[in-house]
């Protein structure tokens, strides 16, 4: 892998005909500051471009996230700095030479402010499903005790003589 720019990685292995299919992840932060309309259309064009390209192995639709740290980017109006964002990903399959046209659509969105695209496997995306999937059920039952003992509280605070 070849360094482009701060945001960009572009795998080499390009220039190899690339008419064999690979699994590749794109993972994106969008604009904190989209209405949500915007941030599910811009996914949804993201999504569709992909696909006319390839095939969607996985996904998972854009929440948003505070941001480990700031990102800056400069714009025609001046520096714009980023704690939080919308973050998605795409699991696809597709030959290089679309791979280089997805990268450069993710390059020239600009609802994007950062995006990472890796090489990987249909097994390790469909692990990443799994374990996504785990993880919402376990914070729905960490959840549903709360309630119940809020529940149960408020009816013995009623019941309570004073």
């Amino acid at each position: 892998m070849a360094k482009q720019d701060m945001d960009t990685i572009v795998d080499e292995t390009l220039d190899d005909e690339g008419f064999e299919p690979r699994v590749y992840e794109l993972g994106f932060h969008l604009d904190p500051e989209l209405p949500t309309e915007k941030v599910k259309k811009a996914y949804q064009t993201i999504r569709e471009f992909i696909a006319e390209k390839g095939a969607v192995v996985a996904e998972s639709e854009s929440q948003k996230i505070p941001l480990a740290y700031t990102i800056s980017r400069q714009e025609t109006s001046g520096r714009r700095d980023f704690d939080s964002a919308f973050f998605a990903w795409i699991v696809y399959e597709t030959p290089a030479s679309s791979h280089a046209e997805i990268l450069t659509m993710a390059s020239a969105d600009k609802s994007i402010i950062r995006f990472i695209d890796l090489l990987t496997t249909k097994d390790a995306a469909r692990h990443a499903v799994e374990m996504r999937e785990i993880s919402v059920k376990t914070q729905e039952r960490i959840e549903e005790p709360e309630e119940v003992a809020s529940t149960d509280l408020d009816v013995a605070l009623e019941n309570v003589v004073v």
